[in-house]
């Protein structure tokens, strides 16, 4: 079955970015006015296709096959066993094959995110006689604890550890990593370099 990962923040602003460019497109060519609304149209262009490289299509995807890294421009396939060894610091890095290393783009940590979950894995201290916090389930305190002092990143980066693990385990061939451009980035890259030569030879 096939999970992905990514960056919530990033891609609902991403998404909210794309809904408002739809509706200021509608609206310069609805009002066409020349040169400023080529211009417009211009940087619109330029920084729709920015938003879709670093905030739509970076994902970490498992299949069973393997790990799957989409960075803005390039598309990596990593066999579960062909992995290594994994670190996580402000991104997720995997070791694999002759010392190569792919550098996921998401889930990503930020120096506040961590701080956070090292004061969520902090023991708490309890005052007074009287008890605020809600008793837990079960299920709900495993979750807590499985999650202590950990971020996104860092539970993804188990996950990824543990598969790699079993992989090996079971003795699985070591299929070859692949390495493809992303076509689709690329696309909307040259669609946004058309539209400023356009801008530039029509102004």
């Amino acid at each position: 079955m096939k999970q992905v990962y990514r960056s919530r923040t990033a891609f609902v602003l991403g998404w909210v970015w794309l809904a408002f460019v739809a509706f200021n497109v509608y609206d310069l060519i609805a009002r066409f006015s020349g040169k400023s609304s080529l211009v417009a149209l211009a940087v619109l262009g330029a920084l729709t296709a920015l938003v879709y490289a670093v905030a739509l299509r970076p994902a970490t995807v498992f299949t069973e096959e393997g790990l799957v890294g989409r960075n803005p421009f390039r598309t990596t396939f990593v066999p579960w066993a062909a992995i290594d060894d994994v670190t996580v610091s402000h991104s997720i890095n995997v070791q694999h094959g002759d010392g190569r290393e792919l550098r996921l783009w998401t889930p990503m940590s930020s120096a506040r995110e961590r701080a956070k979950a090292q004061r969520r894995g902090a023991p708490r201290v309890e005052r007074g006689r009287f008890k605020t916090e809600p008793t837990l389930s079960k299920s709900e305190q495993a979750a807590v604890e499985a999650f202590a002092g950990k971020t996104h990143a860092d539970w993804v980066g188990d996950q990824i550890r543990d598969r790699a693990e079993s992989a090996r385990r079971r003795d699985e061939a070591a299929a070859p990593v692949r390495v493809t451009w992303s076509y689709d980035s690329i696309a909307v890259l040259v669609a946004a370099v058309a539209l400023i030569v356009a801008a530039v030879v029509f102004t």
